[in-house]
């Protein structure tokens, strides 16, 4: 009798990269590294920051797609804020491409982990339910994954993960997470292009109430600029069309082949 169990050194090597996230994740939580991704730590050192993009401008471009990277790869919520300070940091038309390169390659970081670690496994042990889900996500995988990318409805990691359960092929994930996450990544990098003047008179404001009140902190002199304004019902309405129209494909493919059985 063949013994088709996997040996514990392919097990090992199926579960470390998992482990190896988890881990990084755990230890940036307890750390507190998280609470950087805000835009009072991107405010308070715009200056610094531009100065240091005018000098190794393509430096600072490669660290921002890293970040982007390991922020989207640890699942860290930090998405928009990295988006809008890829935009306002080096204007949309770099900005939103590095951060469509830092989103894809993180997505599908994350994808290739959990499909290597518990994809295949979890989706054997579901049962035929899970099977018959799979064949029909599987048949039109691209509009379907476009769909989830482009509404905002679902949680950017959410869609990061499923598709690895449902048996999404490699290359159909990446092209439908590079198609699908390039309106709303350039809408708020053309956003976040035009905070510059924002950032700079909230700095004033702060700066100077630090000056009046030392040792006041966030209580007495706090720092806020409001990034929830800038997703508006119209823009949400805008990727949610965009979505439907994904489906397209799918809605012409079923009435298509009920008309030729009929």
């Amino acid at each position: 009798m063949t013994d088709t169990a996997p040996s514990t050194p392919s097990r090992v090597g199926r579960w470390l990269p998992l482990a190896v996230i988890a881990l990084l994740m755990a230890l940036t939580f307890a750390m507190g590294w998280h609470k950087l991704l805000t835009f009072k730590t991107i405010g308070l050192n715009y200056e610094a920051l531009k100065a240091f993009i005018a000098q190794n401008l393509a430096a600072a471009v490669a660290l921002y797609v890293l970040a982007y990277i390991a922020v989207v790869t640890l699942s860290l919520p930090g998405g928009l804020v990295m988006t809008l300070t890829g935009g306002l940091l080096f204007g949309w038309k770099i900005g939103a491409p590095a951060a469509i390169v830092g989103a894809t390659i993180g997505a599908t970081l994350i994808f290739l982990v959990a499909r290597s670690s518990f994809g295949e496994s979890l989706a054997a042990r579901a049962g035929p339910w899970i099977g018959k889900l799979r064949d029909g996500f599987k048949e039109n995988a691209l509009s379907y994954l476009l769909f989830l990318r482009l509404v905002p409805a679902f949680p950017f990691f959410v869609v990061n993960l499923a598709p690895a359960l449902l048996g999404v092929p490699l290359a159909t994930y990446v092209l439908g997470t590079f198609l699908g996450i390039i309106p709303a990544t350039t809408a708020f990098s053309i956003a976040g292009s035009g905070l510059g003047s924002v950032v700079e008179a909230q700095n004033a404001a702060y700066n100077a109430c630090v000056a009046r009140t030392p040792g006041g902190g966030d209580a007495g002199c706090p720092y806020s600029i409001d990034t929830s304004k800038l997703v508006t019902t119209e823009l949400i309405l805008a990727f949610a069309a965009l979505g439907v129209v994904a489906l397209i494909p799918i809605a012409l493919k079923k009435w298509n082949s009920r008309h030729a059985a009929a």
